[in-house]
């Protein structure tokens, strides 16, 4: 198979170009669904982790997003503006940052729920829920495998 120029031309051979398109074409979806409550995909899940998880580093919180530190940094900018998030000294380690919720960010939580439901229900109901859940696996396998380049 000839490789896809164009991401309409169909599959292409490349994995990390599939998967990169895939996931922005979702993240699209996800993002104006959210948008109804002021919030993107992205925010939106680390507001939802955090709300399970509590308060925890920037490096934690980047290991769990399967995201860089200085990209959750930047994420974390905006949510802290609104009042969203709070980032406070870890009392164990006074040189480490604590990401919390803040009440703010919990009642957010909670609208952004009816709006990520819709968009889970609209992409299922389009994608397949069966398709869906063997693509979150495959997903889930994708990210817990160990990849060098050597």
């Amino acid at each position: 198979m000839a490789e896809a120029i164009y991401p309409h031309a169909g599959e292409t051979v490349c994995n990390c170009t599939a998967l990169r398109q895939a996931a922005r074409h979702i993240t699209r979806f996800y993002d104006a669904c959210l948008a109804e409550v002021g919030l993107r995909g992205t925010q939106y899940a680390i507001l939802l982790y955090l709300s399970r998880q509590g308060a925890t580093t920037v490096g934690a919180l980047a290991d769990a997003m399967v995201m860089d530190r200085t990209t959750v940094g930047h994420a974390i900018k905006p949510l802290e503006r609104d009042r969203l998030v709070s980032i406070d000294v870890d009392p164990a380690d006074r040189r480490s940052r604590l990401i919390g919720l803040t009440e703010e960010g919990a009642k957010k939580v909670e609208a952004g729920r009816t709006a990520w439901t819709k968009a889970q229900r609209i992409f299922e109901a389009k994608f397949g829920e069966s398709a869906a859940r063997n693509m979150r696996k495959t997903m889930a396998d994708v990210v817990s495998t160990e990849l060098g380049h050597d």
